[in-house]
């Protein structure tokens, strides 16, 4: 369905939703010191010990991104580069215990901006629309 009107346009819609979820998690995160993309490399991490390439390629971002994010994280002592188990020539990531804390907190604070977020909706709308981004993601 097309209009003609710019602010009903998907590509306005999109830009205006990503945007005001974006700053409203910033802000929930704030209070941890870290950014919404370090929580995603935290929750990554998290899952098992990984490569930083092994990384890049699960979030989506470029080599070079993720090693800046890995040196932050690191500079705040949340994560810490070691010899991956199976392949010397890589960087195996792993949260510290510093990071296993901050990332529980961060779970709550992402949890919390979510829910804030979704509350427009009704809960079954909120699983539609989750449903429906995650149909039109590509990861």
């Amino acid at each position: 369905m097309s209009s003609d009107d710019p602010t009903e346009r998907l590509g306005f819609l999109l830009k205006h939703v990503q945007a005001g979820f974006a700053r409203r998690h910033a802000r929930h995160l704030a209070p941890l010191g870290v950014t919404g993309r370090e929580t995603a490399v935290l929750l990554a991490i998290g899952r098992a010990s990984v490569s930083q390439v092994d990384l890049a390629r699960r979030l989506g971002l470029d080599r070079t991104t993720m090693v800046a994010l890995v040196d932050s994280l690191e500079a705040h002592g949340l994560a810490e580069r070691g010899t991956h188990a199976t392949d010397r020539r890589r960087h195996a990531v792993v949260l510290t215990a510093a990071g296993r804390s901050t990332l529980a907190r961060a779970k709550k604070a992402s949890d919390a901006a979510e829910k804030e977020f979704l509350s427009a909706l009704s809960a079954p709308d909120a699983e539609v629309f989750r449903r429906c981004l995650t149909a039109l993601a590509v990861l």
